[in-house]
């Protein structure tokens, strides 16, 4: 029997409900596909054909999930346009019979509800949703470079109204239960035990949907044309700004809901049909899906093969700043490990407790949990300024300042006070790690985790492994890592590891750039077009000019004269320039910060450059990406990361690499290697030998090579 035969059951039940329940075999969650239409024809030609049935529940038969959307997969199928158009034309096909159902249908919702699930929802007459935290409802085809494109465009705004349809699409955000009632997108939560109960309740109620309740601002904007007009075109103008026009799929949402609102609901699944198609055949959408599937098989993987990581029950932080603190609080409040904290002085505990509590009381504020809650995870944070209760520690993370001699210190320390299975991770942005495990008398558990700041908002860690790194310390610092929330990537041990090095360079040659005359706006604003969330002038000012030279010569000395940083990093942190931090850099802050961002023009006087004309955006952000680049593959080359994949997830969510290019490997693959070899020799004759294209690349451009097939 195939899986299709399996995947839906319909039971009648002795009041004349009927139960038609999803349950997909041999998968954790439900999702859509497209040979599921035959059956679901079948069943609702039953449905509407047999007069006993007095109405209808669609529910799960999955633990913890409704139906968590469409299988991408099927997507990567399709080849034509026309393909994909005929996807979406056969998910409206089968919604559109089920709404028109002349009984009442009710989704009963537990746990995930999102895409093609929500939109399965959005079919029937009424939803109730459990109060679980696992229930969660959103249409997020629009981090996937796609719309809904089975008729979300079209119902979503028509429940809960355009402005907060709009919102929903254009974000992807996802929605808990009492966000979604108060939006009017379901009609009651209850707890997940009477779920059925209360689906059955909303069946006898009948059909018959409450007309909601328009504030008169809401009158004036989407029930005339003109008003509807204006709410458009704002809603073009901030989707232009956020995404400088690299993405198609927000303007044609947005135009999917216009026609639909102006020309009524036919015309606007037939838009939704076609521009769905488009949007399936875009680079776009294929860059941001293959980052979907990366991600998807890395959490399937230990960093290490063969590998089982050792079971976590306690964490020990060393260091209660702001990396300490944070990285604490991602172990408690995601991993829901207890984790002790070490610091030498009092006030750094209290910083490090107020950094978690101010997290989770944000969460509190914002009714996404209860103060109780909020308490029970901080229950789970201890501190100590001398060694006592870390000797059970399964993992230590140690976050001190950037000093070799410190660091030694603090694994002797671990070494003394833990047991012989205790991993000692070390949160470095530029020590090798091999030469902090030269003092262990156990190097086999001495690995590195380099988080990013902030750390409760950075989705990357590099898992740092020297040669004596064991396999199963390795699996279990992926483990750990991701039970925070995290994306791991597992790097080979070297000067800057693979994020920072890649980083260094772009950073070099926009400061280079800056030297050459470019004003500060401009530069930020090129890279900023190009796809990158904020342009490296920005980035620098938030990360500190001080981290930025102090890096530097550590890159130059282990890797070469290429990582020379420009004068400018000396003559800036000679005027006491560090950045945010103390509230000079090349930005204006504190006072004299405006409402707008504003560049500190005094800078150029420190710089002693006067900004002359701006070079065209294109050609200022191609400068600085060919050496982020050019340094990838270098690291590929080198063993540092191991595989295309890696380097592109660590780009993108570790510094920003816009990820509608699918990161710096795809992005090569697009422009060819011999197209950016060529780029590279062209800048190399100009400007130096920091632009020769390595080695790896001249091969591959010879040999019309790629990193993907």
């Amino acid at each position: 029997m195939d899986i299709t035969e399996k995947s839906f059951s319909l039971s009648r039940r002795d009041d004349g409900i009927a139960l038609l329940t999803m349950d997909v075999p041999g998968e954790t969650m439900n999702t859509l596909r497209a040979e599921f239409v035959p059956q679901m024809t079948e069943l609702l030609t039953q449905i509407r054909n047999d007069n006993s049935i007095k109405g209808l529940v669609l529910i799960s038969g999955k633990a913890d999930s409704f139906v968590a959307g469409a299988d991408i997969a099927m997507l990567d199928a399709c080849d034509t346009q026309d393909k994909a158009c005929e996807l979406s034309a056969a998910g409206h096909q089968v919604f559109g019979a089920l709404e028109n159902l002349e009984i009442p249908v009710v989704a009963a919702i537990h746990g995930a509800c999102l895409g093609g699930g929500l939109e399965l929802a959005l079919a029937c007459h009424k939803r109730v949703c459990s109060d679980n935290a696992k229930t969660l409802l959103g249409l997020p085809e629009v981090q996937l470079g796609l719309l809904p494109g089975s008729g979300g465009t079209q119902r979503l705004p028509r429940l809960v109204g355009i402005a907060k349809a709009l919102d929903m699409m254009l974000t992807g955000k996802q929605l808990r239960p009492k966000q979604a009632l108060k939006m009017g997108l379901v009609d009651d939560v209850v707890p997940q035990t009477i779920l059925l109960e209360a689906a059955i309740k909303l069946v006898h109620s009948g059909k018959k949907r409450p007309k909601r309740k328009l504030s008169l601002m809401e009158m004036a904007l989407e029930r005339t044309h003109f008003g509807r007009n204006i709410l458009f075109d704002q809603a073009l103008k901030q989707v232009e700004r956020k995404t400088q026009g690299n993405y198609p799929a927000p303007p044609k949402i947005i135009d999917c809901v216009r026609i639909g609102a102006d020309e009524g609901m036919a015309a606007g699944l037939a838009t939704e049909s076609r521009y769905f198609g488009e949007l399936v055949m875009t680079s776009e959408s294929a860059a941001l899906r293959s980052i979907f599937f990366a991600t998807t098989d890395m959490k399937k993987e230990t960093g290490a093969a063969g590998a089982k990581p050792r079971a976590l029950q306690k964490a020990v932080v060393l260091g209660g700043g702001l990396m300490g603190g944070g990285i604490a609080a991602v172990t408690i409040s995601k991993a829901k490990l207890p984790v002790r904290v070490k610091d030498i002085s009092e006030k750094g505990l209290s910083n490090a407790l107020a950094y978690a509590y101010k997290l989770l009381d944000k969460s509190v504020q914002r009714r996404h949990m209860s103060a109780a809650q909020r308490d029970n995870v901080m229950a789970l944070m201890s501190t100590t300024t001398e060694y006592n209760g870390v000797h059970d520690a399964d993992i230590v993370v140690e976050a001190v300042f950037e000093d070799l001699k410190l660091k030694h210190q603090m694994v002797q320390d671990i070494e003394r006070e833990c047991s012989e299975h205790t991993v000692f991770a070390s949160n470095t942005s530029s020590l090798p790690i091999s030469q902090i495990a030269a003092v262990a008398a156990r190097p086999e558990n001495v690995i590195g985790l380099h988080y990013f700041s902030p750390v409760e908002k950075m989705p990357l860690v590099e898992v740092i492994a020297h040669e004596k790194t064991s396999p199963q310390t390795i699996a279990t610092t992926v483990a750990f890592a991701r039970k925070q929330g995290k994306t791991p990537i597992v790097v080979k041990d070297g000067a800057g590891f693979y994020v920072n090095r890649i980083l260094a360079l772009y950073m070099n040659e926009a400061a280079q750039l800056l030297l050459e005359g470019q004003g500060v706006e401009p530069l930020d604003k090129a890279l900023v077009k190009f796809g990158f969330p904020v342009g490296p002038i920005t980035l620098l000012d938030e990360v500190g000019i001080d981290v930025g030279a102090k890096i530097s010569p550590i890159l130059q000395q282990e890797l070469g004269e290429r990582f020379c940083a420009p004068a400018a990093f000396d003559k800036l942190l000679q005027d006491d320039r560090k950045g945010r931090k103390n509230g000079k850099g090349f930005y204006l802050y504190g006072k004299k910060k405006a409402k707008k961002k504003q560049v500190d023009t005094s800078v150029y006087k420190v710089l002693g450059i006067t900004p002359g004309v701006a070079a065209e955006n294109a050609q200022l952000a191609q400068r600085c990406v060919v050496q982020m680049l050019n340094e990838a593959v270098r690291c590929l080359d080198e063993g540092i990361i191991s595989s295309a994949r890696d380097g592109d997830i660590g780009a993108i969510f570790g510094i920003g690499f816009p990820p509608f290019l699918g990161g710096p490997f795809r992005y090569i693959d697009t422009l060819g290697a011999a197209q950016l070899v060529s780029l590279l020799q062209g800048y190399q004759q100009r400007f130096g030998e920091r632009f020769a294209p390595c080695e790896r690349l001249i091969t591959m451009a010879a040999n019309h090579q790629r990193f993907y097939d």
